[in-house]
C-alpha cells in the first residue's frame, strides 16, 4: 500500500497472478479542521486517518483473494462499512492499551514498586520488551512472514523512489529495507516518549495510574509523531540516525527480503499514487503505510 497526499493505491497480487490495484482520494478530517493541523493535534489525528485507511486496505485486499480467477473486473466488493471501521478501531486500539499501556504499569505496581523514576524505568522496560516480543513472534508465523516481506517490499520502493532510481524490481531490490518513517518506529517512539512524561507525572494509586495512561496516550502519540516527521525531513543527517537507531533497528523485525514479485506489487501501488497526483499537478511525496 502507497500514500501520497493527496490518494491512496492498494495493489494485490490475485491468485490468477494478475496484480488488481484500487486507489482512492485521500480525505482527511485535517483538510477541514485547521485545529487538527496543529502540532501534537496533527499527530493524534494522523494516526487515526492512517488506521482508517490501513483497514480499509486490508479489507480490499481480502476481497481481491477470494476473487474468482476468471473474473475480469477491476473493482472488488464492497469495503468496510462504518460500523465494520468502528468495531476494529475498538478492538485494536482496546488490545493496544491494554498490552502495552496499562498491562505494563500495572504489573510494576504489583511487583511493589511505588510511584518514581525507578517505577517508570522499570514500566518502561516491561512495554519495550512485550513491544519486541510480541513482533518476533509474529514473524515466526508464516502468513504474516508474507506481510512482512510486502512490508519491506514498500520501503525498498520508497527508498528507491527518494533515491530517484528506475522502478524496476530488478532495481528496487537492491535497496534497504529500513525506512525512517516507518510505523513500527512509530511504535519505539510512543514507548519511548511515554517513559519521559510519566518520569512528570507519577500518579500515586493505581486506579489514577490505569486513567493516566490511557487519557495521556493520544498526547504521547502526537509527541511521537512529530519526532518521526522530523525524522522524516533530516533523516541523512548522521546524528539524527543515532538517536533513530533503535527504530531503525526494531524494523528488522517487521520486514524481511521480499521476492521479485512482491516488489511487482509494491511498485505497482507506487506508480498509480505517483501517476494520480501528476494528473492533479501535485508533488510526489510518499508516506509509509504499512
Amino acid at each position: 500500500m502507497m500514500r501520497t497526499p493527496r490518494f491512496w493505491s492498494v495493489a494485490v497480487r490475485r491468485p490468477d497472478g494478475r496484480i488488481s490495484n484500487v486507489a482512492h482520494p485521500t480525505s482527511t478530517p485535517a483538510a477541514r479542521w485547521p485545529l487538527l493541523r496543529l502540532p501534537i493535534i496533527r499527530g493524534v489525528a494522523a494516526l487515526g486517518d492512517s488506521m482508517a485507511i490501513g483497514f480499509r486496505a486490508l479489507s480490499v485486499s481480502a476481497q481481491w483473494a477470494a476473487t474468482d480467477d476468471d473474473a475480469v473486473d477491476d473493482e472488488p466488493g464492497g469495503e468496510l462499512s462504518t460500523g465494520a471501521l468502528i468495531g476494529s478501531f475498538v478492538v485494536a486500539i482496546g488490545f493496544a492499551v491494554l498490552a502495552f499501556k496499562v498491562g505494563p504499569g500495572l504489573i510494576t505496581s504489583w511487583l511493589g514498586l511505588h510511584p518514581g523514576v525507578p517505577f517508570v524505568l522499570v514500566e518502561g522496560g516491561i512495554k519495550i520488551t512485550l513491544l519486541v516480543g510480541y513482533l518476533a513472534g509474529l514473524g515466526l508465523v508464516p502468513d504474516l512472514k508474507r506481510v512482512f516481506q510486502y512490508h519491506a517490499a514498500e520501503h525498498m520502493a520508497i527508498n528507491a523512489l527518494e533515491d530517484g532510481a528506475d522502478l524496476t524490481p530488478d532495481v528496487v531490490a537492491r535497496y534497504s529495507r529500513i525506512h525512517v518513517r516507518c510505523g513500527t518506529a512509530f511504535l519505539l517512539w510512543v514507548m519511548l516518549v511515554s517513559i519521559v512524561v510519566f518520569l512528570v507525572i507519577t500518579p500515586s494509586h493505581w486506579y489514577w495510574l490505569v486513567v493516566s495512561r490511557v487519557v495521556l496516550l493520544p498526547v504521547i502519540a502526537g509527541i511521537a509523531y512529530e519526532v518521526i516527521r522530523l525524522a522524516g525531513r533530516f533523516g541523512t543527517n548522521p546524528a539524527v540516525r543515532v538517536v533513530l537507531a533503535p527504530g531503525l533497528w526494531l524494523q528488522r523485525l517487521t520486514t524481511r527480503v521480499p521476492t521479485a514479485d512482491q516488489l511487482e506489487v509494491s511498485i505497482d501501488a507506487l506508480r498509480e499514487v505517483l501517476r494520480l497526483e501528476e494528473e492533479r499537478g501535485g508533488t510526489p511525496q510518499v508516506e509509509v503505510m504499512a
